[in-house]
């Protein structure tokens, strides 16, 4: 039997520096982004690694939180770390509470990532 990697995708928060044209106090944008990897918190580790240098050049603040799922098609190719969403909001809510309010309810039904 061929053997593929699983797939999985991942959201992350990022946080921007201010813009001009902003009318609220923050601007925060949700990325889902696609990694072929062994294991759900490989997925996350790669993802949070894209993030960071996604956000260096900018300044922007990545978030604390990382979702990931596994897909369970087979996608077609696509490059590492591509990335398939991005949702930019303002908001004048500080960042713990941002998540807090539209990610991080404490009513999702998600595992607890441990890390690597």
């Amino acid at each position: 039997a061929k053997f593929t990697m699983p797939i999985f995708s991942v959201r992350t928060v990022i946080r921007w520096e201010p813009r001009h044209d902003q009318e609220l106090k923050f601007l925060y944008e949700e990325r889902i982004t696609l990694w072929k990897a062994n294991s759900l918190d490989e997925a996350i580790d790669l993802a949070e690694k894209e993030a960071l240098k996604y956000s260096e050049d900018d300044n922007f603040e990545v978030l604390d939180l990382f979702q990931a799922y596994s897909l369970d098609d087979e996608v077609s190719q696509f490059e590492q770390g591509a990335e398939v969403y991005s949702l930019l909001r303002e908001s004048d809510l500080e960042s713990s509470t941002y998540l807090d309010r539209y990610f991080d309810t404490g009513h999702e039904r998600q595992g607890i990532y441990t890390g690597s």
